[in-house]
């Protein structure tokens, strides 16, 4: 028997009953789907992520303030800052391999300008942040290591301050105020837009002589954290264990309290944040993989007794029990891939829409899409072979006398 006229009888049989079919699909529609939805929006969240590093700039390292005890109270990471402008200043003198070091100090206040007001982020820098950053200055200049000493009210603004206080003007040269000090303006920085997920603009923000927000505004003697240009990438790791290294002994056997983050290590911080629960959704997928799978051996063993009497009658006409077994597997085959491809659309669906209503980020992996297809007639072959293989054992004397 022809493999083409098998292909025809197993369609035939399949349209003799669609809903069933579609039913008997429906678990193969769910696996694939969920798996295709998940594995996209991991795929568009770890380009995010990625993006993100990026953005920082090239080779960097950051030191964060650690878990502090207090009277025997943990404040937890990050939770209160025993970091100095001295311990940035002793890493740029002692640590090989730095190119660049700024302290960081961050607060938020509103600003005023030219008669307009706009609330925005403070940070207070060293002259190396555009450099860490590989953020140009495009318009006038970087403030200077003499204005972090004499603590300066000099200041470096984004593209999105410069076009609310100062629009169709050029902001060099003109003040501000922040908390009632006058600042003077002395560049602003070139557009990079709003950060890889859309959460923040990155042009939304005030530089200042991190020395003059540490004394003049803050009025705190400790900084939020230190950035670290490292000259090759092949350097970080050394470099970020001799950083580590300084820092405590600068703090002469006390309990560390920083962490030292190389920027490969904060985009996983960040992965590992999401791979649990992409996890949890595969593996909840498979299942439904494996109960589709069972739904069709199910399906196919009712089909068998169903049509016992029609194998009877092709057997007695000269059909072989592999033409048989082949029409068979062909038509779990076909239920599987018919699910398969259900479950490739309702994923991309589903990914889309929630990319359209949450604003969620989605990459489409070709490669899962091909796989799930592959996975798809497996299960069909796995699961149809043994309906499959009972209906060729049917004797065709038994079969024709079959009720």
């Amino acid at each position: 028997m022809r493999f083409s006229s098998i292909l025809v009888v197993a369609f035939r049989a399949l349209r003799r009953n669609k809903l069933r079919s579609v039913l008997t699909a429906l678990g193969i529609i769910m696996g694939v789907g969920a798996v295709i939805a998940i594995v996209s929006l991991g795929n568009g969240a770890t380009a995010i992520v990625e993006a993100q590093v990026a953005s920082l700039g090239q080779n960097i390292l950051t030191v964060f303030p650690g878990s502090v005890n207090q009277g025997g109270v943990r404040s937890g990471q990050g939770g209160t800052s025993t970091l100095t402008a001295e311990d940035a200043a002793a890493i740029l003198a002692e640590v090989e391999h730095i190119e660049g070091v700024s302290p960081e100090i961050n607060n938020r206040t509103q600003v005023l300008a030219n008669g307009l007001n706009w609330p925005t982020q403070i940070k207070g820098e060293s002259p190396d942040y555009a450099f860490i950053r590989s953020w140009p200055v495009v318009q006038g200049a970087m403030f200077s290591e003499a204005d972090v000493t004499s603590l300066a009210t000099v200041a470096v603004i984004g593209k999105t301050v410069a076009d609310n206080l100062f629009p169709n003007e050029d902001p060099v040269g003109q003040s501000m105020r922040i908390r009632n000090l006058p600042f003077k303006i002395v560049g602003v920085l070139g557009a990079k837009g709003f950060s890889p997920n859309g959460q923040q603009d990155q042009d939304d923000m005030v530089l200042i002589p991190y020395s003059s927000l540490q004394s003049r505004l803050a009025r705190q003697a400790n900084i939020n954290a230190i950035l670290i240009a490292v000259d090759r990438a092949e350097n970080i790791e050394r470099t970020q264990q001799a950083v580590t290294d300084l820092l405590t002994q600068r703090r002469q056997g006390r309990e560390p309290d920083f962490t030292v983050r190389n920027q490969i290590e904060l985009a996983q911080l960040q992965n590992d944040s999401t791979s649990t629960l992409r996890l949890f959704v595969l593996v909840i997928a498979a299942v439904s993989l494996v109960v589709g799978g069972i739904g069709i051996m199910n399906i196919m063993l009712v089909s068998v007794t169903e049509r016992t009497r029609e194998i009877g009658i092709r057997l007695a006409i000269g059909a072989h029990g592999a033409d048989v077994l082949l029409q068979f597997l062909i038509e779990a085959v076909l239920l599987s891939l018919m699910g398969g491809t259900l479950g490739v659309l309702a994923g991309l669906g589903s990914a889309e829409l929630v990319h359209q209503y949450l604003g969620w980020p989605v990459a489409i992996s070709t490669v899962w899409i091909v796989g799930s297809f592959a996975f798809s007639a497996l299960v069909g072959v796995a699961f149809g072979f043994f309906p499959a293989w009972k209906a060729a054992q049917l004797d065709p004397i038994e079969a024709l006398r079959f009720e």
